[in-house]
């Protein structure tokens, strides 16, 4: 790893005992001559008075001792029941009988954390941090009991003594439940809601580095720690230089812990040619690499300072005209062997369980867990010391890091436009509608940063003016085209690029749209946030960020022309699984419903919505007041008997229209027959838990709204199988019938759509007569009745 041989030192630093002192390193801590000449520098530069000089020396000191520490007591975490502050060796009831953890990947973190820590320390200022692995979460957890740096969960059960570290690593993997169903202790496998300054689980490698660069604010610094792994798992990292204005968005280094491993081979990285071939990589796309040892603190310390001074000096180069963007941002690679510090390192056990062998019952691997722990440990004495050195925040009046301030997001709710009107029966597109809202709700917010995630043709989904008020970001703005350098509109051909750009905008106002076909690749980023959000409500850290639109358009219904791989509902189906509190399932069905779906979602928070929404004109079928009803309830009686014999419920904008054409028929021939919209299918469910009860409606409330009667017939926007589960409370069992997409396509128009899957008017009086017991041949001509049957033209059901 070593890059320079011999450095030779600043004269200040030469003979000075203190700095020798450190340069021997300490325990497992051995610092490279480049390592050394880097943090003399740094001093030099940074450290002028002999006072600040001194603490800096100590602080780096510092950082070596708590880095032993915790690695002794992430070790500890995986292996031990038992926790001895003053290293003795443990004895085979002292372990666990069933270890677990991500060993080898925790171990690499500390020092990183650590860095990150003391370079905190030493420039008075407390960064956000966010790491991208998330299952390395012993490395933060262990810090920040010894560091004093918890959340409530945490400060109420540990504490850096031998009773709180034993409480602490006998919580780690503990399985047990309460009678809730929750968890009893508060430590998680990944990243969770008590883990102090988190902020996403970490569990779906990749998408941290897809997000960093879109997350501070101007005056907010941030640390992002990501893997070699992860870079392998999820491409689009490497257009982060692209995306960052220092006009909009504060310092950001990111840093890759390059251990060389994932499970059980080599990454594909180090197999190409291990860290010269990411620092070629990185150059080609307009990064500035800083490769380091990943095994000292030191070297995070130095190149997290480094990194943010160089990206201050090409900003300011920008702003006064001399630079030009994308800058080069400068990268971090910390070189290091997957489980340093700690027996086993570098194999494909010291991903996991690193000693080959359970110390309860392995003396091997008991000698060796001890031998490993003894050459990590420093006496109490000093690791108390240690960490006073770092923890300065009173004297610098500067936040502690579990209050980063990326941890809590709370921006103001927007202020809402005037909603527009329409007339009854008027041919409007809801995208286009949902678009007149949008610029009208960005300019009553200039406070409020804006970024709209966008995979590809934003004009076809009638985002027009979106596109034209905002911009697509880009380095080289082409004329007669909708680019800017300063634009929020984040394209590229990469779905799960443009959803984190959203998802990490957590102080700003988003917005998502995408063909619903692929937007499917944006759920795993999705989920992974929302499940986070929902963790933290739960915590009694309630989300407050402001809640995010995904509009799904050019959708099931309305992409016929371009077969059956862009007909695909799987996204909706999907988010109908989640939690309606967090995630709730919106089919607006006109101008009207779709606008005011959005607005009330722009005033909630911590949640993430998956909105159905056509984007080729629609009848106005919704006045303003039943716009506003359909949004609070999620359902809504669009034409009312006051006996039916028979009930339809349209889920999907399209669907309402052959609903429409179905209940005339029905009217006609005597049916008395009402007519529903159920916008929010969600909020119709049985509740899984208290959380889901406060958003769905009562039974009382639902029976309310949908009287009883027998006989029902659903029609889908999607397929019918998860609706008829989501919508139990209203299936009156074999009265009841849900049609809906039945995974029949092609290059077809919307009728073929409908008619390939048995979804057209006449399907569904086909329905309606077999649930409440009608004669087909009163409500269809022979005509009709043939195309039905497969024995007929299908265009004779047609209807314009």
């Amino acid at each position: 790893m070593t890059r320079s041989n011999h450095p030779v030192l600043p004269a200040a630093f030469a003979n000075d005992p203190t700095f020798a002192t450190w340069a021997k390193g300490y325990g497992v801590i051995c610092h490279e001559p480049l390592t050394v000449e880097r943090i003399a520098e740094l001093l030099d530069r940074h450290a002028k008075d002999p006072t600040q000089q001194r603490a800096w020396l100590e602080r780096l000191i510092a950082a070596d001792r708590l880095s032993c520490m915790g690695m002794w007591l992430v070790a500890h975490m995986t292996y031990a029941r038992r926790v001895r502050l003053d290293g003795e060796p443990l004895a085979p009831e002292d372990f666990k009988s069933n270890p677990e953890g991500h060993t080898g990947g925790a171990l690499n973190m500390v020092p990183a954390y650590v860095g990150y820590l003391a370079a905190n320390a030493m420039s008075e200022q407390t960064r956000s941090w966010l790491m991208g692995q998330g299952h390395c979460v012993a490395a933060i957890d262990a810090l920040n009991v010894m560091v004093d740096n918890m959340g409530p969960a945490h400060t109420e059960r540990y504490a850096l003594d031998d009773a709180g570290l034993t409480r602490l690593v006998k919580d780690f993997y503990r399985c047990a439940v309460d009678p809730d169903g929750f968890p009893i202790s508060p430590l998680g496998s990944h990243i969770n809601a008590h883990t102090a300054g988190g902020t996403g689980e970490g569990g779906y490698l990749g998408f941290a580095g897809l997000q960093y660069v879109h997350m501070p604010l101007p005056d907010q610094h941030l640390v992002a720690f990501l893997s070699d792994g992860a870079f392998e798992e999820q491409r689009g990292s490497d257009w982060a230089s692209r995306w960052w204005r220092a006009e909009d968005s504060g310092p950001v280094v990111p840093v890759m812990i390059a251990n060389g491993r994932r499970i059980d081979q080599r990454t594909t990285m180090s197999q190409s040619g291990g860290t010269k071939w990411f620092e070629d990589h990185l150059v080609l796309n307009g990064f500035t690499p800083l490769t380091i040892d990943g095994r000292d603190p030191a070297a995070f310390i130095w190149a997290i300072l480094t990194a943010e001074a160089e990206l201050a000096n090409q900003a300011e180069q920008v702003l006064a005209g001399r630079g030009r963007y994308p800058l080069r941002l400068p990268y971090v690679i910390a070189e290091t062997v997957k489980g340093f510090g700690f027996p086993g390192a570098g194999t494909n056990a010291a991903h996991n369980l690193p000693l080959g062998g359970n110390p309860s019952a392995d003396a091997v691997a008991r000698t060796a867990f001890n031998e490993g722990t003894r050459a990590l440990h420093v006496p109490e004495e000093e690791l108390r010391a240690a960490i006073t050195a770092l923890n300065n925040h009173a004297e610098s009046g500067r936040t502690r890091e579990r209050d980063h301030p990326l941890a809590d997001p709370n921006p103001d709710l927007p202020i809402l436009p005037e909603l527009p009107g329409w007339r009854l029966g008027e041919a409007v597109s809801p995208m286009a509608a949902i678009d007149e809202a949008f610029v009208a709700l960005v300019d009553a917010n200039p406070n409020l940063r804006v970024r709209v995630g966008n995979p590809d043709e934003m004009r076809s989904n009638r985002l027009n003016h979106t596109l034209d008020r905002l911009q697509h970001r880009v380095t080289e703005p082409e004329e007669g085209v909708a680019e800017a350098l300063d634009g929020a509109v984040i394209t590229a051909l990469n779905e799960e690029a443009v959803i984190s750009a959203a998802l990490a905008n957590k102080h700003g106002l988003n917005l998502v749209a995408s063909y619903e076909a692929f937007a499917v690749k944006m759920l795993g980023a999705m989920r992974q946030d929302i499940i986070f959000a929902r963790h933290c409500r739960e915590a009694n850290r309630p989300p407050g960020w402001i809640s995010l639109p995904v509009l799904v358009s050019s959708h099931t219904w309305e992409n016929g022309k371009n077969e059956q791989s862009h007909q695909d509902p799987t996204l909706c189906e999907a988010w109908l699984g989640e939690m309606d509190d967090m995630a709730p399932t919106l089919f607006p069905v006109d101008a009207p419903s779709a606008v005011a779906a959005l607005l009330a979602l722009y005033v909630s928070r911590g949640r993430i919505a998956v909105m159905v929404v056509p984007k080729n004109p629609v009848p106005v079928t919704l006045n303003a007041e039943q716009a506003t009803r359909l949004a609070e309830d999620g359902l809504l009686c669009l034409r009312h008997d006051e006996s039916p014999q028979l009930q339809l419920f349209a889920v999907g904008s399209y669907q309402l229209l052959e609903m429409e054409q179905a209940r005339a028929r029905l009217t006609r021939a005597g049916v008395a027959t009402s007519l529903f919209i159920i916008q929010a299918p969600g909020q119709l469910r049985e509740a899984r838990d208290e959380g889901e009860a406060a958003a769905v409606l009562s039974q009382c409330r639902l029976s309310t709204l949908v009287p009883e009667v027998s006989a029902r017939v659903f029609l889908s926007h999607c397929r019918p199988e998860p609706l008829s589960g989501v919508l139990r409370p209203l299936d009156t069992g074999v009265h009841s019938r849900f049609l809906g997409y039945r995974n029949r396509g092609g290059t077809l128009d919307t009728f073929g759509m409908l008619f390939a899957n048995r979804a057209t008017w006449a399907h569904v009086l086909e329905a309606a007569s077999e649930v409440a017991g009608l004669d087909l041949d009163a409500l269809l001509s022979t005509a009709e009745r043939d195309a039905l049957a497969g024995e007929g033209d299908p265009e004779v059901l047609r209807y314009t």
